[in-house]
């Protein structure tokens, strides 16, 4: 699966559980460490937890198994490594204090999902 179709796969299964205001963040051109960021938000810790472990466990159905995963447990902000497409997913408050969007923004770069 290359990049933009693990990226669509990850964006449809966080609407599908419905994560909101799924954003990606094309980064190939500004670091080594992947080629996408996929940001989200969920209302609550608890949402943010099973929000990753749907991503997890449905792209595991398809063979597919993070590099790494970090904040699984936590509730405030879970990140899977995919490689070329790293996920995050956070609690909104969490979100904004961290702003990756600002921090990565290009200007050209930032893409809303819509499904």
């Amino acid at each position: 699966m290359n990049t933009q179709e693990l990226t669509n796969k990850i964006c449809e299964v966080l609407s599908s559980k419905k994560a909101y205001d799924i954003t990606i963040i094309n980064v190939e051109e500004m670091t080594i460490l992947t080629d996408n960021y996929v940001i989200c938000s969920a209302m609550s810790s608890t949402a943010v937890k099973a929000l990753a472990n749907y991503v997890d466990e449905e792209l595991g159905g398809m063979g597919i198994e993070p590099l790494h995963k970090d904040g699984m447990r936590d509730g405030n902000w879970a990140v899977l490594d995919y490689g070329s497409v790293i996920v995050h997913v956070f609690l909104n408050s969490v979100r904004e204090t961290y702003d990756l969007e600002k921090i990565w923004n290009n200007g050209s770069n930032t893409t809303r999902y819509e499904d």
